[in-house]
């Protein structure tokens, strides 16, 4: 069995060659982001207009990567508790997050079923449905995702199970390192099984903050069915399809170099171990929980965590002894927390409310023009997005949904869920943990992941938005 940790625990985790002279575009990156700050002073309140250039400098350097993407997290963390912007746990509150736990329990479960070769063992079975040509594989992969999420109701729990058995398949079909048949796999993998699950009620979770949100303030449980019949024909199966485009086009490779051996080719290879078993007893046990969360009320982080714990524990032979110190990659946790102290820091500040605010003030809303007003509301749930995250969209928007109505004469229920066409158009990876958690299972790159994350962006909002408004009007939403 091969193990890497006498090697970089990571692609994300690996400074990018611009890096090494970052000091200039990062010092003017700060510049632009305190010219910000500054001018917002002339129309936000302090702590709000200092957020509002914490946001872009952060961000900036998400998007462009001159520096790893722990960094602007680590500086985050020290800039607001200096400045008490906000308490310090609400900047820390990542660490205190269920989601955080999620992550780091999902980079352990990779790092299990790597050691104990259980990869491998579903790389084959799986591999038999996958095809003998790289279109093939690229279209199975993303569709065997899309398939999960109708199974897993957790965004990260599916790509915490899927990426290593991906990377198993990659190196069994012969795609190396850093190589782009296997950055194709791995990113069909991670957007398939994400992206196109937002049309899935259950399936992620600003979906559910959605529903929970919207149930509770204006008592409109949402239909697992309804839900789905008018977001996944264009948000789930045409973005399929469209992600599956792009991926074979930014990454094209050869076919697979290498066939695998038919599963029961070698009787002996084919029989589960029992340190394999124990691991897939505790992953199953695992996701049964997770599957059942409505009923305990656990979160998922904490099942994630007690499974965590025992894989990790020093005579199980689950994990090597070096697991924490040599085969995690922390960067991509400080990342998430980062990215969850920045929105909960937002949310304190008052910022993201502030902004939908105005945005609705200046927006050209026009009475009787329910495709325009509809777009409109969808642009700025998508703003927010970029500020707040995902799911701080419905966090944000749902409460104001019955006052969106009033302005713009749509139904409050076309209000919540345009907000389902909002976070499912994803412009950076910094936006969405699951994206995160596949940088650092799968060692992507943070520049590959982002362009794809772009390409997506823009195909949506200027085809498959479009097109979803005229499926909404053919299904009386309009």
């Amino acid at each position: 069995m091969s193990n890497t940790s006498n090697q970089p625990s990571g692609v994300a985790n690996q400074v990018p060659p611009r890096s090494k002279n970052a000091f200039w575009p990062v010092l003017n990156i700060a510049l632009g982001a305190a010219f910000c700050a500054v001018f917002g002073m002339w129309l936000l309140p302090i702590e709000q207009a200092a957020m509002l250039g914490i946001l872009i400098f952060c961000a900036a350097l998400w998007a462009t990567s001159y520096v790893p993407e722990f960094w602007p997290a680590i500086a985050l963390f020290a800039f607001i508790t200096v400045t008490q912007i906000a308490p310090g746990n609400i900047v820390l509150s990542g660490f205190e997050s269920s989601t955080f736990w999620l992550l780091f329990s999902g980079m352990v479960f990779g790092a299990a079923i790597k050691f104990t070769g259980l990869n491998q063992k579903a790389a084959g079975l799986l591999i038999q449905i996958l095809g003998a040509s790289y279109r093939s594989v690229i279209t199975r992969t993303a569709f065997f995702g899309v398939l999960l999420g109708f199974l897993i109701p957790s965004g990260i729990g599916r790509v915490v199970l899927l990426i290593p058995i991906v990377v198993a398949i990659a190196d069994q079909l012969g795609y190396e390192e850093e190589s782009k048949g296997r950055y194709g796999m791995l990113l069909a993998a991670s957007f398939g099984t994400f992206l196109p699950s937002f049309a899935i009620l259950p399936a992620n979770a600003p979906n559910m903050l959605l529903s929970g949100i919207s149930e509770a303030l204006y008592d409109n449980p949402l239909s697992y069915w309804d839900y789905l019949l008018l977001h996944f024909p264009v948000l789930g199966l045409t973005k399929t399809i469209v992600l599956i485009a792009v991926v074979l086009w930014l990454f094209p490779a050869q076919d697979p170099s290498h066939q695998m051996k038919p599963v029961n080719a070698h009787p002996q290879d084919s029989c589960f171990s029992r340190k394999e078993k124990q691991l897939l007893l505790i992953l199953v046990l695992c996701f049964v929980a997770w599957l059942t969360d409505s009923l305990h009320h656990v979160s998922p982080g904490w099942i994630g965590l007690v499974a965590c714990a025992v894989c990790l524990w020093p005579n199980s032979g689950l994990t090597s002894e070096h697991c924490l110190s040599k085969d995690i990659n922390y960067g991509p946790l400080f990342f998430a927390a980062g990215i969850i102290g920045l929105g909960a820091t937002i949310a304190y500040t008052g910022l993201g409310e502030t902004m939908v605010n105005a945005l609705t003030q200046v927006a050209p809303f026009v009475e009787g023009e329910h495709a325009l007003n509809l777009a409109l509301i969808t642009g700025i749930s998508i703003l927010v997005g970029l500020v707040a995250n995902l799911a701080g969209i419905p966090a944000i928007i749902t409460p104001l949904a019955a006052d969106l109505a009033d302005i713009t004469g749509l139904s409050s229920h076309a209000i919540v869920m345009s907000e389902v066409m909002a976070f499912s158009s994803v412009f950076l990876p910094y936006q969405a943990p699951p994206l995160i958690t596949a940088i650092a299972l799968g060692k992507l790159p943070l520049a590959a992941v982002s362009k794809v994350c772009i390409i997506l962006f823009v195909i949506t909002v200027l085809g498959l938005l479009p097109l979803n408004f005229l499926w909404w009007q053919i299904n009386g939403m309009l």
